[in-house]
């Protein structure tokens, strides 16, 4: 089981970085639009559709990925004082009635709109060019079922939890540093009760 959930989250982080390198490719369109328009007085006809498809890919795209990481923002501050079982039950049960119905409408009205976008060689209306529209908003429905893998893999773990009372492992890259202040934290209070027990017996 815990190799299927790791595999879904490495599947998703290869995903999500691949489609990191549009960030790259928008700065270098920003860069030759700015130079074009400022330095030679000809600015392209192109580059506001590209850039915002680009940034609409990299949002799109990271979302999977997010959620392998658990890295989505939530009003945490009750939560995480909670026992582990408690957070996989009320995850659990956000997860059942909020996320995947909405999960699943995304799936069928991106591929509605990606639909007619495609069978009418929608083209966009913001510039003189005209970029075809299709191809960006095929990413809607592709990123509603990376999303939907990734919930399946969150309720394994909602599961998994529930019966052993600890969270599995999941695939990380950075440490929040949240965590690092608190671990930091954690560690100089044993390291200060481990003082103070020295202090204790020596007067003993």
């Amino acid at each position: 089981m815990q190799s299927y959930l790791l595999a879904v989250d490495r599947f998703n982080s290869a995903i999500g970085k691949i489609f990191a390198w549009s960030i790259v490719v928008l700065t270098l369109v920003i860069t030759f639009e700015v130079i074009s328009r400022r330095v030679m007085g000809a600015p392209t006809t192109w580059a506001f559709d590209a850039s915002y498809m680009l940034y609409g890919l990299l949002f799109m795209s990271a979302g999977a990925y997010t959620l392998s990481r658990n890295g989505h923002v939530r009003g945490d501050f009750l939560y995480r004082q909670w026992a582990p079982r408690t957070q996989a039950w009320l995850d659990l049960v956000l997860y059942i009635f909020f996320f995947f119905p909405g999960i699943l409408a995304l799936v069928y009205a991106g591929y509605v709109f990606f639909d007619l976008s495609y069978q009418t060689k929608e083209t966009s209306s913001f510039s003189p060019d005209g970029l075809l529209l299709w191809p960006f908003k095929m990413i809607i429905p592709i990123t509603g079922v990376l999303m939907a893998m990734q919930g399946v893999v969150e309720v394994l773990r909602c599961v998994i939890c529930i019966r052993t009372g600890e969270w599995p492992q999941r695939q990380s890259d950075v440490e929040e540093t949240e965590h690092l202040i608190l671990a930091e934290a954690e560690a100089n209070k044993v390291d200060v009760d481990r003082s103070q027990i020295s202090v204790d017996e020596a007067k003993l």
